[in-house]
């Protein structure tokens, strides 16, 4: 296999919430382990996600995991996932998911170098980059 580079999201106890509504965004087969599989199955933390990986239909790999115990959590604004392509139906459709709960940062439209980007935040603070490449470009 060639070497990837995959987005791995981390959560505060919704990683499996999150990674279930990206799957019904982008569809493919999700895979989640708790960390009571690989640990102590009784212990607080046992059912929230260590390991979570979605294999879209469109090639896409997106993971994430709940914060594990004795590591901070901290969301911040250093990270976005980007969406592009020349599909614009299948783009929109995935804009219209992420954007729906969530909040609009700059609506998606034509921009001044001719394609159509936006910029959300979905519900689970995730940010988001959808760019619609104009045909020829």
């Amino acid at each position: 296999m060639a070497s990837r580079l995959n987005p791995y999201l981390s959560y505060d106890g919704t990683a499996k919430q999150a990674m279930e509504f990206y799957q019904s965004v982008f569809g493919g087969s999700l895979s989640l382990n708790t960390f009571g599989e690989f640990g102590d199955s009784k212990a607080p933390e046992a059912d929230k996600i260590m390991h979570g990986s979605l294999e879209t239909p469109s090639g896409f790999t997106l993971m994430g995991a709940d914060t594990p115990p004795g590591m901070e959590y901290k969301p911040g604004n250093t990270m976005s996932v980007s969406l592009s392509g020349d599909d614009a139906k299948e783009l929109r459709g995935y804009w219209e998911k992420l954007s729906g709960d969530g909040t609009v940062a700059v609506p998606l439209e034509k921009q001044m170098w001719g394609d159509e980007f936006g910029m959300c935040v979905d519900k689970f603070g995730v940010s988001w980059l959808v760019n619609i490449s104009t045909p020829g470009s």
